[in-house]
């Protein structure tokens, strides 16, 4: 795996997407959402996010954002569900990570997964 600074680095250079992949649930995810979930290993977060699509009060917020905090003095995390407008709509309390970075912020909005740089 690459250093997370590296890994920061190169999420930054994403704008757009050249190409959409396909998840459960019809959702889609774009080019860096592809980079953060094969360099960080962490599909488990984009299986949480379309997880959450099941749940109606989230599922009717036409625009999320799913905010992964790392706790990394003992690998746990917390992830943070808000509407856009710094809404909470819900939390979920992660008991064990390896994810490399210390946060990651990933949007949602039509069914498609992006990096806010992807917008």
């Amino acid at each position: 795996m690459k250093p997370a600074s590296e890994i920061k680095s190169e999420l930054l250079q994403f704008s757009g997407t050249t190409q959409y992949y396909r998840h459960l649930l019809g959702v889609l995810f774009t080019d860096g959402i592809k980079y953060l979930a094969d360099e960080c290993q962490c599909y488990w977060l984009l299986d949480l996010i379309v997880s959450w699509q099941t749940h109606q009060h989230v599922r009717e917020q036409e625009f999320q954002v799913f905010k992964l905090k790392v706790d990394v003095s003992n690998r746990t995390a917390v992830v943070t569900i808000e509407d856009g407008n710094d809404n909470i709509i819900q939390t979920q309390k992660i008991p064990f990570t390896d994810f490399p970075l210390d946060s990651i912020e990933i949007w949602y909005s039509n069914k498609v997964m992006y990096l806010p740089s992807e917008h």
